[in-house]
């Protein structure tokens, strides 16, 4: 019942996106497509993960003074993994995110979790917690690209949608329409959210 609920807990209640509204350089910079934002949440999930797990098993053997560069180079480790696997078997993909994927170093979604969680509770709590946060980014990532690669390319996945010629919602594959789709979706959330509350009481 515990995993569960530390599982859960990254999916909706506190999802990184959505509600703690953490990580949100590269949720608005990649999402301009739903394989970018799938690829980029898989890639953080997968260091979430790894690095939450190694953490709670080193815990006790770091010191205090200098648990946050300690937490770092684990942090960086799996990162480099990422990295390097990306470039080796998907150059395209790679090539796209670009600085996006080192950057998952200093990601506050995973240096957050490895402070708040598994520096505090056990190995298989600390993985399901960063599978959980992981997923969570990942669901919020791949929607959020879903959305402006359709409204802004009338695509999804690469199939397009539209007749060549159409006319799209442009201003969706731009910054802008990164902030426009975060903003509704949150609100979205929150309604959803304040319904279910009001459904419980």
């Amino acid at each position: 019942m515990v995993l569960w609920k530390d599982f859960v807990r990254g999916l909706w209640d506190e999802n990184p996106t959505f509600r703690l509204v953490i990580g949100l350089c590269p949720t608005l910079a990649v999402t301009t497509s739903a394989v970018n934002g799938l690829s980029m949440g898989l890639a953080t999930a997968f260091v979430l993960i790894c690095s939450s797990a190694l953490i709670s098993i080193l815990k006790r053997i770091i010191p205090d003074k200098v648990r946050i560069p300690a937490y770092i180079i684990v942090i960086a480790t799996f990162v480099t993994i990422v990295d390097l696997v990306m470039h080796a078997y998907m150059p395209d993909l790679h090539s796209v995110l670009g600085l996006f994927i080192p950057l998952i170093v200093v990601n506050c979604i995973v240096l957050g979790r490895a402070e708040a969680f598994a520096s505090k509770n056990s190995v298989m709590r600390s993985a399901v917690d960063g599978l959980g946060m992981g997923l969570g980014f990942t669901w919020a990532l791949t929607l959020l690209g879903a959305i402006r690669e359709l409204l802004g390319s009338g695509s999804l996945f690469g199939y397009s949608f539209v007749a060549d010629g159409a006319s799209t919602l442009g201003i969706m594959t731009l910054p802008p329409g990164g902030f426009i789709t975060l903003g509704i979706l949150m609100a979205v959330m929150n309604m959803i959210s304040d319904r279910l509350k009001k459904k419980a009481s």
